[in-house]
């Protein structure tokens, strides 16, 4: 079984446990390393106790905490070589703990393993993350202008996916953001909207993803019901039985669990 709490998602910051038996891996430390503890903590996971932290990019809303949080845990960083020199250069006493894995690498702690893959994102070696333990998994996408192929390859036949569902197109042109920004978001170097979600959510569930949950949504683009609304329609459209949830923005999750149980269409 692997069970994932989000501990922030959005703009403001973004942070994850993934559990499996014994093993707890943090996905990102984009929030206070004060908050990230308390989080971990609250889950009975405190921090010293990480196996390990992988991060998928250098924003900041991805890394904010990470200075002050490997000052506290001896958990290795993995992430790709691009990240890992960055990460050296913003925080030099971080050098001893970088591990560096390229996508496609599997990385194993006890029966966890951990795969990784490319996204398309404006932010050198930008990964994400596929992780299986026995008969259960789950992945995350997110920070990716589109799908890439390899990473659509990667996910097949995730039980439980953690999607990026950042903005709805229609209220991002009309809002007050500067047009680059604007086009920087809508273009294939940004971020998934809530169409695009759907439609891969409907690729991912005839695939055998039966559990959706939809993250990293914009505070000024989007709303939690238009993104449920439009991805869950599109599911349900398609005739599939998967649930589909949101993300909360700035607290702790509920479990969201992979059993290892197949989707039903």
């Amino acid at each position: 079984m692997i069970t994932i709490h989000t501990l922030a998602s959005g703009s403001e910051g973004n942070a994850a446990l993934v559990r499996a038996g014994d093993i707890h891996i943090l996905v990102d430390a984009g929030i206070s390393a004060r908050r990230i503890e308390t989080a971990l903590d609250a889950l009975g996971r405190p921090a010293r106790e990480l196996s390990a932290i992988f991060i998928t990019h250098t924003h900041s809303d991805h890394t904010a905490g990470l200075r002050i949080l490997v000052k506290h845990t001896g958990a290795p960083v993995f992430a790709s070589p691009a990240v890992c020199a960055a990460l050296l250069r913003q925080i030099p006493e971080i050098g001893r703990l970088l591990r560096p894995m390229c996508p496609g690498d599997t990385h194993r702690f006890g029966p966890l393993a951990v795969t990784a893959f490319a996204t398309s994102h404006d932010a050198a070696g930008s990964m994400d993350y596929r992780f299986d333990s026995g008969g259960s998994s789950a992945g995350i996408l997110t920070d990716t202008g589109y799908v890439p192929l390899d990473a659509e390859r990667a996910l097949a036949g995730v039980e439980l996916l953690l999607l990026e569902s950042n903005h709805d197109v229609e209220r991002l042109r009309s809002g007050p953001y500067p047009y680059p920004l604007k086009q920087r978001i809508l273009s294939d170097r940004g971020h998934l909207s809530n169409d695009a979600a759907a439609e891969f959510a409907c690729r991912m569930a005839r695939n055998g993803t039966r559990q959706f949950v939809l993250v990293h949504l914009s505070r000024e683009n989007n709303t939690p019901a238009r993104a449920l609304d439009t991805v869950g329609c599109a599911l349900r459209c398609g005739g599939y039985e998967a649930s589909v949830t949101v993300a909360p923005r700035g607290e702790c999750s509920e479990g969201y669990i992979a059993e290892g149980m197949p989707c039903r269409k």
